[in-house]
């Protein structure tokens, strides 16, 4: 499980075949209501195990929670499952707000 910088992710998310990157964000709803990266898909870490069979585990995953433990523990989780390309967004949304879109409420 490699980590990737909310600056990395901007521009992995800028390149040709972007649309195949699954953007996991493991946060509570309250959470991702707030604020969340576009495209990305909402499955609190609680439920990750129970719904397993939504995501392809040969295209990238890129997990996501506030700050990066969260999402660290379900990138774990997904490569010892058999996901081939599992990365952690390092710093989580709270690097994003910061870094790449101070749209994004922080919190």
């Amino acid at each position: 499980m490699q980590q990737i910088s909310a600056t990395e992710l901007a521009r992995l998310l800028e390149e040709p075949g972007a649309e195949a990157i699954q953007l996991l964000d493991v946060r509570e709803d309250w959470e991702f209501e707030i604020g969340h990266l576009p495209s990305s898909i909402h499955v609190p870490m609680q439920r990750i195990p129970a719904e397993l069979d939504r995501f392809d585990p040969r295209r990238p995953v890129v997990c996501i929670c506030h700050h990066g433990m969260r999402s660290m523990q379900v990138a774990m989780f997904l490569s010892h499952h058999g996901f081939e390309r599992v990365l952690n967004l390092a710093g989580g949304i709270d690097a994003w707000s910061r870094e790449v879109d101070p749209a994004c409420p922080a919190y």
